[in-house]
This record gives C-alpha cells, structure tokens and sequence, in this order.
C-alpha cells in the first residue's frame, strides 16, 4: 500500500529543551511527518543552509519554540520571512508555553501561520497540514512551466 501524503512532509523542530523536542518529535511522528530537531534557533539556520547563503535541505514546515538561549523564535522567524528569498515561503508555527498576547501578535503579524501553547497537543499538531498543503501547492506551482509562453493557436472552422 502507498505511503501517506503526510509522509512526504518534512519539519524541523526547533527547541531548546530536550523533553519539548521529544514530545513535539513524538506527536510529529505519530501523524506520519519526517522530523528533524535542533536545539537553538542558529542551528536550525546552519541545517537549513542559512549561514552559507545556500538551501541545503528541502523542509515543509519549520516549528519553532519562543524563547531560546542567543535567539529566539521570532528572530529565527524573522531571519527566515524577511531575510531569505529561498525559505521565506516555508511555514512557521511558533510555540511558546507563555500565553503574552502581545507576542502572540507580534509573531502572527511577521508571518508566523500559528501560535501554539505549550505543551503542544495531538490537535495542534492536526492543524499544521493545511499550512503544509498550502506550502506544497506554492512549490508545486513553482516547478510548472508557466502557459504563458505557449503560443496560442486557433483553428477557424468552417461549415
């Protein structure tokens, strides 16, 4: 039988604490995601190809925790919306296990698709898709050749 269309996504996760990475590397898992995990923000860069100027890895979805040692979340979201041309279309959802509102908003309004508390639940987990469906239609998009090229021919019929 075919693997799952979940399958084929893959995404990072960025914590800097062990036990979040498990549980969100376990819930990732169980709805048939391939996982990576780093533990800080700069590493995350270094595995996407950041610090070299160049994509290495193709990733669907980057989920990030807020408050990391040397950088956040929201400078690792910056750095990848604002920043890089190659990644900025990739989504990021932010957890954080501090409900500020304020920095809810300051992450959603810079481009984050999602905002989760902590500890991120099997239902969170469920709502990533349609970001990663949406992420996989731009990519497909991309890789099509454009109609526009195509010239257009027309056929005159005559009765």
């Amino acid at each position: 039988m075919g693997m799952s269309a979940a399958a084929q996504f893959h995404v990072l996760a960025v914590d800097d604490s062990l036990i979040d990475r498990m549980l969100i590397e376990r819930l990732l898992k169980t709805s048939s995601f391939h996982v990576t995990t780093v533990d800080s923000a700069i590493k995350a860069l270094q595995y996407l190809g950041m610090v070299e100027d160049k994509l290495k890895i193709n990733v669907n979805l980057i989920i990030t925790d807020y408050c990391m040692p040397e950088m956040t979340g929201h400078d690792l979201l910056r750095k990848i919306k604002v920043e890089s041309n190659s990644l900025k279309d990739i989504p990021v959802v932010i957890m954080s296990s501090e409900n500020v509102p304020s920095r809810i908003n300051r992450c959603l309004e810079d481009g984050a698709e999602e905002f989760f508390l902590k500890p991120v639940q099997q239902s969170d987990v469920n709502k990533l898709k349609p970001h990663l469906l949406k992420s996989r239609s731009k990519e497909e998009e991309e890789t099509q050749p454009s109609n526009n090229n195509k010239r257009k021919t027309r056929i005159k019929c005559t009765i």
